[in-house]
């Protein structure tokens, strides 16, 4: 059982705590304030007030000990209306107005609002404001012609505003806007005033109609002299202008011709370069190419004789070595190579001699050849002489010994 008993003790005791603070805990709107009264509080200038003032926010109220009350600070409007509020020069007046108050925020004000205003309903509060501004209305009329109040409202309103703020300020209030609706007053003053005013307006206006209708003929003729003068400019414009094109055209014209004889001379310039570039062509060029081409010949044949002369030399060469290895033989070796060419200078120095027919018979010997030659030197002794010569052989010679040689080794 005692289990359960201290539990729902703790319980109502948080309930009972959870209670008193929400009952205490006290939220402060953001369009009005909360006064904390009870206890002592020094304010910024030193004194010290029975109360504190919460704006926004929350503030916890000490049970038993503090009371809490509330000031709205929203826009409290009045109707103004004041009669036989005397102006300057002594016209009773009539004036309506509407305005709207509040609470101020300022912590000197909203003081006094509090030790003034405090628990006060809001009707109450809307006719002190109202009493307290009607009383500056009458003193700012006071200070003012009838002329500056009804022609100049900003003016007077501005003169109220500036009267009544130390007023309100010292209730603790704040005047938030003024404005003048009308201005009237019993007397007529005002309506004479106007019908003056209109007929000083009416004479000012055909004033200024007849002056703006001489200014109109004024400017008519201005207009007038202006448009004769601009077409006086126009037309000698128009001639500068033609001039100007004339002088253009020729010059454009002259231009051209220039610029056509320039071409011609440029293209002239042009066939004569392509004149002798083609000149080039025919000319210098084909004979580049013909020296070009006579060079590579004659290189072509410089190697042609080169490489016969390197043949040659190698068919030389070669032959000697034949003929070192020959021996002997070598004579009858080179005479058998020789032949045709010994036939050839033979017969060009027998150019009277005819043969019908050469038959060579040898025996098995080798003796068909030389006899042949022994016959022929025979007939013509001089042109063996005549051969070796041109030549250099001795064809008798090597054929004697070639004879000699196989007869001594039989054969």
């Amino acid at each position: 059982m005692e289990l359960f008993v201290v539990p729902a003790i703790l319980i109502l005791g948080f309930l009972a705590v959870l209670g008193i603070v929400r009952a205490n805990l006290k939220i402060c709107q953001p369009n009005e304030v909360l006064i904390f009264s009870g206890r002592k509080r020094r304010l910024s200038d030193g004194s010290q007030v029975g109360y504190r003032v919460i704006r926004g926010g929350r503030g916890f109220r000490i049970p038993i000990i503090e009371k809490v009350d509330r000031l709205m600070l929203t826009t409290i409007p009045i109707d103004l209306t004041v009669s036989n509020a005397y102006s300057k020069g002594g016209i009773p007046l009539t004036v309506k107005a509407i305005a709207n108050v509040k609470i101020s925020s300022n912590e000197t004000e909203l003081n006094n609002a509090v030790e003034r205003l405090l628990a006060k309903p809001l009707e109450e509060i809307q006719t002190i404001a109202k009493e307290t501004l009607e009383g500056n209305l009458r003193g700012v009329c006071a200070t003012l012609t009838p002329e500056e109040v009804n022609e100049d409202r900003l003016k007077f309103a501005k003169v109220l505003v500036e009267e009544a703020d130390n007023d309100l300020g010292a209730l603790g209030l704040q005047l938030d806007t003024l404005k003048i609706q009308s201005v009237e007053d019993d007397r007529g003053y005002l309506n004479a005033i106007g019908r003056q005013s209109t007929a000083n307006i009416i004479a000012a206006a055909e004033v200024v109609e007849a002056q703006m209708r001489q200014q109109a003929k004024l400017a008519e003729a201005d207009a007038d002299r202006a448009i004769a003068q601009a077409q006086t400019d126009v037309r000698i414009l128009k001639a500068q202008l033609d001039a100007k094109a004339k002088a253009e055209e020729a010059r454009v014209e002259v231009s051209g011709q220039v610029a056509k004889a320039t071409a011609e001379q440029e293209l002239a310039k042009q066939e004569i370069a392509l004149a002798e570039k083609r000149t080039h062509a025919e000319v210098v060029v084909v004979a580049e190419a013909e020296r070009k081409a006579k060079e590579e010949t004659a290189k072509g044949n410089a190697a042609r004789i080169a490489q016969d002369g390197l043949a040659e030399v190698e068919i030389l060469t070669r032959k000697l070595e034949l003929w070192r290895q020959a021996g002997p033989d070598a004579e009858r070796l080179f005479l058998l190579q020789m032949l045709p060419d010994i036939l050839k200078e033979v017969i060009k120095t027998v150019d009277n001699l005819k043969i019908d027919k050469l038959t060579v018979v040898d025996s098995g010997q080798g003796q068909g050849v030389p006899a042949v030659f022994n016959q022929i030197a025979g007939s013509t002794p001089a042109l063996l002489e005549s051969l070796k010569a041109t030549t250099g052989i001795d064809i008798a010679g090597l054929l004697s010994r070639a004879s000699q040689e196989r007869g001594e080794t039989g054969d």
